[in-house]
């Protein structure tokens, strides 16, 4: 049952700077999903792009007295806050790879559980993906992320990236042609996917 009020993320946003945590839980409610499987396309794993979700909405509570939202919805800055954290993230796992192929991999055990199995493929789908994806320009691979897999529109996507609507749509574009060309529609579908994963 929906109410027939319910207030819009900029007014969440007011209450939790000013120190509501239940405003801050309702866009949490919100916008967790979308966070969530942002992270998962930019890591291709479900585990880490849980943990960056999560981090996000950390980081977004603690900026949450230092920022004000100029959309009514919250979610393009947080999926901006999502990728900065997620490069943060990567440079920390960079170091600490350097230590962690020293010691051999163990086999993992088998598991014949379906879901099991399909994060499986989903993970190793998303791999080759991501290779592709970071064969693109940074600036494409932002708008792809932002548009394509998170369903964010052209225009929250040039607000939050500070270039021109038009701009975005040629990045997009670009970014669909390369990875067509890269993967061919098998792995395609997946680059273009809006629902959730």
């Amino acid at each position: 049952m929906t109410t027939d009020f319910e207030p819009t993320d900029r007014e969440l946003w007011a209450q939790a700077a000013a120190g509501s945590a239940n405003a801050f839980g309702l866009l949490f409610d919100r916008h967790a999903r979308a966070v969530y499987n942002h992270c998962f396309r930019l890591v291709g794993s479900w585990t880490a792009g849980e943990d960056l979700a999560q981090a996000t909405f950390l980081m977004a509570w603690r900026k949450r007295s230092r920022v004000t939202l100029t959309n009514d919805s919250a979610l393009p800055w947080l999926l901006a806050v999502a990728t900065n954290v997620v490069r943060s993230e990567r440079r920390t796992v960079a170091r600490r790879l350097r230590l962690v192929n020293r010691v051999p991999v163990e086999a993992p055990a088998p598991d014949h559980a379906d879901d099991v199995a399909g994060r499986i493929d989903d993970e190793r789908r998303m791999a080759e993906l991501l290779a592709a994806v970071r064969e693109l320009p940074r600036n494409q691979q932002e708008a792809l992320a932002l548009c394509v897999w998170s369903g964010v529109s052209y225009a929250e996507a040039a607000a939050v990236l500070g270039i021109a609507e038009a701009s975005v749509r040629a990045r997009v574009s670009k970014a669909r042609s390369r990875l067509q060309g890269l993967l061919g529609r098998s792995v395609m579908t997946l680059a273009t996917a809006k629902e959730e994963l």
